[in-house]
């Protein structure tokens, strides 16, 4: 497994502090969710883990390394990023974008071999889009094409996996496709996951941990249970919550109105 943690991590654009003194060790194996109101960082923190933006103060180690003194190609072959809104050409195919994500170990006039095609059978077997391999990614329901997004990355086969907010804007049912296939690559890969995220429920089930931005910096941190929590709610987002247990029993938080000023 990987590491990655960031250490005293400030990020500023122009004369706007965007984040100060970040200090986060994510767990390796672990699904660590970022939440926080609009706007505070949490994309800007994310896109610095995965070496996008070297444009900071501080450090972002990987495997104990400094990020930026590491070539990009190598980066990839640890970590891999699914961005926010990300778009294919209208004529590429399901398997011509999961092919994509081998790039990072294919010289620039080596074509795909037989390994190559292996894995990314196996990432689209991963997150069941193996029947969608010769469809047009532009032909796909939202929750088939954030699928074959993640297997894109999948096939990087990335000891780290980031996720930018994975879904937004699917239905209810691709939305729990989505954190399910998170969960079941967690598991089965033992793969870090660390997600930027909307639904406070969705990281209350499906992190092991979780991290609040809040005023530039790290508001709280650690076990979903003990972080999402009414106060903290009220304190962040400035709503009032209540904790309810679902049909499944699990606890669940429920925002049922503005806080009081």
């Amino acid at each position: 497994m990987a590491s990655v943690s960031v250490q005293n991590l400030s990020i500023s654009i122009g004369k706007n502090t965007i984040l100060q003194n970040i200090n986060i060790n994510f767990r390796e194996g672990k699904r660590t969710a970022i939440i926080g109101p609009n706007g505070c960082g949490k994309s800007t923190l994310l896109r610095a883990v995965a070496g996008l933006n070297r444009n900071y103060s501080g450090k972002v180690l990987l495997n104990g390394a400094d990020m930026k003194n590491m070539p990009r190609r190598k980066i990839a072959e640890l970590l891999a990023i699914l961005p926010q809104g990300v778009t294919a050409p209208a004529d590429l195919t399901v398997r011509e974008l999961v092919a994509c994500g081998r790039f990072p170990y294919r010289s620039l006039f080596k074509r795909e071999g037989k390994n190559d095609a292996e894995i990314i059978e196996t990432a689209m077997q991963k997150t069941h889009i193996a029947h969608l391999a010769g469809r047009f990614v532009a032909t796909l329901s939202g929750g088939e094409r954030q699928r074959a997004w993640i297997a894109m990355a999948l096939a990087q086969q990335p000891q780290i996996l980031l996720l930018d907010e994975p879904t937004t804007y699917l239905d209810i049912a691709h939305q729990l496709e989505i954190m399910q296939i998170i969960t079941e690559l967690n598991a089965q890969e033992n793969m870090t996951v660390i997600m930027v995220i909307h639904d406070i429920n969705h990281a209350r089930l499906y992190a092991d941990d979780v991290v609040i931005i809040k005023n530039k910096g790290v508001f709280a941190g650690g076990c979903p249970a003990e972080i999402i929590t009414p106060p903290n709610l009220a304190e962040v987002f400035g709503v009032e919550a209540a904790v309810y247990k679902n049909g499944a029993q699990d606890e669940v938080i429920f925002p049922f109105a503005l806080r009081n000023k």
